[in-house]
């Protein structure tokens, strides 16, 4: 009998909480603690949730390490190690994994829009620096290309660690091809968590969620209950948590998830990184209404 898929399941994409202008760990532990709590089955670190495009080198291993250390074996831990620069994301996946990373997350190179070849000469580098499963992350809003199903499916067959795609391209038919070209060895991971349900419908397994930073156990049982078949019992929690999910993309992420973190306690502070600025006052009250309503307050 095959063993679990190792990526069904709620993964949350961490975010990385700031202080004074630098990382506050002693925030991230609690965040990763609430996660732990929660149940959730994987974290993701330094991914764009996590403020990867403004931390230096050093800070984003720091995090990755600080991430592996305060996880302690207990769930995976998946690190953001994409660029749009082959020879940093090889650097990056290699000290990364010499940090404790568990696999990596892999977004599309961004700005300079290679083609199918240069998309697959790219991943391809970065696999043959690491034996670790690979996580693709096709985010075409971000990155001005999407991964297609054909360079997905040559990577995965000439690198079979290639092993799962976060799918933020917002088209159900994408999973399902994603799912009828590659079959049972590959898994998609929805990448918004307004069309989980929806993407789990099509095949997906799960979720690589920025809402699961704060709201965690509800979120990890309503994709259980999916990936048993069981709509019934997970629509109702995707229904009562769906004006979150588009709340917390209101404005750029990861400002108003880092907001909320704040407002109910679990950082200390809610900053983030220029060019991102503060939470708008008008979505301040908006998401303060909500969570109140949520009863996260």
């Amino acid at each position: 009998m095959s063993s679990p898929n190792p990526f069904a399941g709620v993964f949350t994409a961490l975010a990385t909480p700031m202080r004074e202008g630098t990382v506050a760990y002693d925030d991230l532990e609690n965040l990763i603690e609430h996660q732990l709590k929660g149940g959730i089955n994987g974290l993701v670190s330094v991914g764009t949730t996590g403020e990867s495009p403004t931390l230096n080198h050093d800070e984003h291993i720091g995090v990755i390490r600080a991430t592996v250390q305060a996880a302690n074996g207990t769930v995976p831990v998946y690190a953001g190690t994409g660029s749009n620069s082959t020879e940093e994301a090889v650097t990056l996946t290699r000290e990364a994994e010499a940090a404790g990373a568990d696999g990596f997350l892999l977004v599309a190179p961004y700005y300079n829009k290679p083609n199918d070849e240069g998309l697959f000469r790219h991943f391809s580098a970065i696999a043959a620096a690491t034996e670790k499963p690979i996580i693709l992350y096709s985010i075409p809003s971000r990155c001005g290309i999407e991964i297609s199903v054909e360079v997905t499916a040559r990577l995965h067959e000439a690198f079979p660690h290639i092993c799962c795609m976060k799918a933020a391209e917002g088209s159900c038919d994408k999973v399902a091809r994603y799912v009828n070209t590659l079959g049972d060895d590959f898994t998609v991971m929805s990448g918004d968590d307004g069309l989980t349900l929806p993407f789990m419908s099509a095949g997906a397994k799960g979720v690589i969620s920025v809402a699961s930073n704060l709201v965690v156990a509800p979120l990890v049982e309503m994709v259980r209950a999916a990936n048993a078949n069981d709509f019934d019992t997970a629509r109702p929690t995707f229904l009562k948590y769906y004006p979150l999910f588009k709340a917390i993309f209101n404005e750029p992420n990861p400002v108003p998830i880092t907001y909320a973190l704040q407002r109910t306690g679990i950082i200390q502070c809610p900053s983030v990184r220029l060019p991102l600025a503060p939470l708008s006052e008008a979505n301040r009250a908006a998401l303060d209404t909500l969570l109140q309503e949520l009863d996260l307050l």
